[in-house]
């Protein structure tokens, strides 16, 4: 599983407008939304539901929201970088600015789990973060997210 699977050109935000966590998982819902076909709600009310189990706030700035729908076909990545960082209830207690949003069909099993574990080790490497919160574009955020030799060596 590689992050190019996950995410398309349209599934990235580069400057997030959101002065929340819950306000942050509202617009990238309605985003999911027109990238999967499924209803904006549903989605909102599937990444609450997880939000409500723990929260998907890794730490250093990062969170990595995400859910099952029966709806899906396939995975379905978002990312965006928050245009002010955020409080996400991370485990380290630091605002969130780096987000990347992973829904996946119910009967995904694994392969969610794989695609979870490949975004988490991408988003541990400190010098892809650091690129990721200094590019300038939508573009240039989908060309770094998806180089292989930059997902390779999170691997």
């Amino acid at each position: 599983m590689e992050i190019f699977q996950l995410l398309s050109p349209d599934g990235v935000v580069a400057n997030l407008k959101a002065n929340s966590k819950k306000q942050a998982l509202q617009e990238l819902s309605a985003r999911a939304a027109r990238i999967t076909g499924q209803p904006e709600r549903t989605i909102f009310d599937i990444l609450l539901e997880r939000e409500r189990l723990g929260t998907t706030g890794v730490g250093n700035g990062i969170a990595i929201p995400h859910g099952r729908l029966a709806g899906l076909d396939k995975l379905y990545g978002l990312f965006a970088r928050v245009e002010r960082p955020i409080d996400f209830d991370s485990i380290d207690e630091m605002p969130v600015d780096l987000i990347f949003l992973l829904l996946a069909p119910e009967s995904a099993g694994a392969d969610h789990l794989k695609a979870l574990a490949k975004v988490s080790r991408m988003l541990r490497d400190k010098v892809i973060c650091e690129k990721l919160r200094g590019a300038e574009s939508a573009d240039a955020l989908f060309a770094l997210l998806t180089d292989n030799s930059a997902s390779n060596a999170a691997a």
